[in-house]
């Protein structure tokens, strides 16, 4: 379990002067300077004096009705009726200028308790699934240091769970996941590092085809399995380990017709049976 913090804010109200980047000041306000950037965004200056006013008890509660504003702002761009596609997926864990900032202040952690909930019912599922879409966006940009922290907070535990206990559109968005870190170089020799990482994994993805005697996985799904796969076939140790645990259906016709507007996918399958037959790797861009 990753070390979460108890409260988005300190129970002292004299933060640390590493918090923020400063502190309370002897009149009770807190003090900011403002940079050139900010002078020229009156709003952005208000933003940043109201977020360092949570740090002081006596501001607080004003601070949070500011910024509470601020949140609810949002939805005149939908009442106006010209929410753009580029808006609607800004999203402070995929934007290049804030997703750094939200992994330094740890914010994932506070969803991570989210995808481990076991319960199926659709209200469960709904918050498993926007719970999975934000570290989704965490990984789409491929960052190392994105996943250097998702997996020293052991998100393939929570990736699992999800694979286990979600419904189809969280088994795709947790593969995905998984797919995204083991890209990385740093994720697959995690993956890989111990016989037990791997043999769970593997399982996992092998469950999602087995389990269905009467209907095979969705496109997206089998296509995000099968790459996770294709990519642990690169590794030397999980290539052998592949011989004895890749499942059986991956070569029922079936399945393989399912996939026949797909030649893409198709290729990473070929070349993955082959990667454990004869033990070659192939390297995908």
């Amino acid at each position: 379990m990753a070390n979460l913090p108890e409260s988005l804010f300190s129970s002292d109200p004299r933060p640390s002067s590493s918090s923020f980047g400063a502190g309370p000041s002897t009149s009770g306000a807190n003090t900011y300077k403002a940079s050139d950037h900010d002078q020229g965004d009156p709003s952005r200056a208000k933003i940043l004096h109201s977020i360092l006013d949570l740090n002081d008890y006596r501001t607080r509660e004003r601070a949070l009705y500011l910024l509470d504003k601020e949140i609810l702002d949002v939805y005149r761009f939908i009442s106006a009726q010209n929410l753009t596609q580029r808006a609607s997926n800004r999203c402070v864990a995929s934007h290049r200028d804030t997703r750094m900032r939200f992994i330094k202040a740890r914010i994932p952690s506070y969803l991570f308790p989210l995808l481990n909930i076991e319960n199926r019912e659709r209200p469960y599922e709904h918050l498993r699934l926007t719970s999975l879409g934000v570290i989704g966006s965490l990984v789409k940009a491929g960052d190392a240091e994105a996943v250097s922290y998702l997996l020293e907070n052991e998100i393939f535990i929570y990736c699992l769970r999800c694979m286990e206990v979600g419904g189809e559109l969280s088994k795709t968005v947790a593969t995905y996941i998984v797919q995204r870190i083991i890209i990385n170089e740093e994720g697959l020799r995690y993956c890989c590092a111990f016989a037990q990482r791997f043999y769970t994994l593997s399982r996992a993805l092998g469950n999602m085809l087995e389990c269905r005697t009467a209907e095979l996985p969705g496109k997206r799904l089998l296509k995000y399995i099968i790459y996770c796969y294709l990519r642990l076939s690169h590794n030397p140790r999980a290539r052998d380990g592949l011989r004895t645990c890749l499942p059986a259906s991956l070569r029922d016709p079936n399945l393989i017709n399912l996939l026949r507007d797909d030649p893409t996918t198709v290729g990473f399958l070929q070349q993955l049976l082959y990667n454990v037959s004869m033990g070659h790797q192939y390297t995908v861009i």
